[in-house]
């Protein structure tokens, strides 16, 4: 690779039903007048670059090849699934949704954030250089890493954003599945903060006792054998009518609205065979399972919802003075309240190792990868 060339990560599934993931060669670019070129130093592995990154492979599949300077790593799509992603067939996409370096040149327009440390929201992050509008670009607070900073969009805008969900709809408290994830302990901040009563679903005792340290008064573990009277005597104490479930499959949602229901019921005085008019709604925004949603719907009354929760929608809607205002929060709160712990860091070659993918594949709890396309090197 010359001086004037960089790597980039590549995913591409082919009309066969293969997937290929490859490092590309490419020129570095000249950034233009409003942009900046940045020298990306940390990029993290959240569940929505898997979804772009393996697609629906089937990873029993997978094979690994090329050489350890330039790897590939290939699996097979099942024939069922292809239909579902037949508008990225035969491209090869760009992946890693946000992350932080350090900008290297800049247009005429940007030299104010030349040699600044910048995070930046826009793709293509899996890669040893990107050029990005000054504009997207968050300046980072004096010595603050791109390890710090590199996460400081996704995550800490998605636990804001179900906060100024639960306030725009009218709901006074919280319910959060996963949640001793770096965003469910992002969320657990921000509440504790803000004074929003929060009920946390975990699947182990370790992941209660992780947010029992930071302070959560309600944690409710979903393999305990009673938790769903525990469940429901969380709810029925904070008044939670709204929950963000990021498993998204099988039966906890409907375990949620069963439970908030059952909360509800507790203070009636009257018997309503339509169940209770309290509106109560749960939003998905993660598929840790990827079973279908499963509700019966025979204890929940009638006054319930279940639907789809995505980030980059709900910034369109609030718009950009609304998003600005959540985005100056992060910076200003960057190393304690929206703080990211990382498992490892990874190069761009280890990132394509079968061993490696199976690890930060996993989406386990508590667990958390970063990628620096620049590891190693000067």
């Amino acid at each position: 690779m010359s001086e004037s060339t960089y790597l980039q990560l590549r995913s591409l599934i082919t009309a066969g039903g293969e997937l290929q993931l490859s490092l590309r060669e490419t020129k570095i670019p000249e950034p233009g007048a409003d942009e900046v070129l940045i020298r990306v130093l940390a990029s993290p592995i959240n569940p929505s670059d898997l979804a772009l990154l393996l697609g629906p492979a089937d990873l029993s599949t997978a094979r690994a090849g090329g050489t350890a300077e330039s790897p590939t790593f290939t699996a097979k799509v099942p024939a069922n699934l292809m239909k579902g992603i037949a508008a990225r067939i035969d491209q090869s996409m760009i992946v890693g949704n946000e992350g932080a370096g350090v900008v290297v040149k800049a247009g005429a327009d940007a030299q104010s954030l030349l040699g600044k440390t910048v995070a930046v929201l826009g793709g293509g992050m899996y890669a040893q250089y990107r050029v990005a509008k000054a504009a997207a670009c968050l300046a980072l607070p004096a010595g603050t890493t791109a390890a710090e900073g590199a996460s400081c969009f996704i995550n800490p805008l998605t636990a804001l954003g179900m906060v100024e969900t639960m306030r725009r709809e009218n709901h006074t408290a919280l319910v959060h599945t996963a949640a001793a994830s770096n965003l469910g302990q992002m969320l657990n901040k921000i509440c504790q903060k803000d004074g929003i009563p929060l009920v946390n679903i975990v699947r182990n005792a370790e992941q209660a006792d992780t947010l029992r340290k930071l302070g959560a008064r309600y944690v409710c573990n979903s393999t305990s054998a009673n938790f769903m009277d525990e469940l429901t005597d969380a709810i029925a104490a904070t008044g939670a009518t709204l929950a963000f479930d990021a498993v998204g499959g099988g039966k906890l949602a409907n375990q949620i609205l069963i439970c908030m229901e059952a909360a509800i019921n507790r203070k009636s005085t009257t018997y309503n065979r339509y169940g209770s008019p309290v509106h109560k709604q749960v939003y998905c925004y993660g598929v840790l399972d990827t079973r279908p949603i499963e509700i019966d719907r025979t204890n929940v009354g009638m006054a319930w919802g279940v639907g789809g929760w995505l980030l980059t929608w709900f910034l369109e809607k609030i718009g950009p003075q609304a998003t600005q205002k959540l985005r100056e929060r992060i910076a200003a709160e960057l190393k304690t309240t929206f703080s990211s712990h990382y498992t490892a860091e990874l190069s761009l070659a280890e990132a394509l190792r079968p061993d490696v993918i199976n690890a930060y594949n996993r989406r386990a709890t508590g667990e958390k990868y970063l990628i620096n396309p620049n590891k190693g090197l000067q």
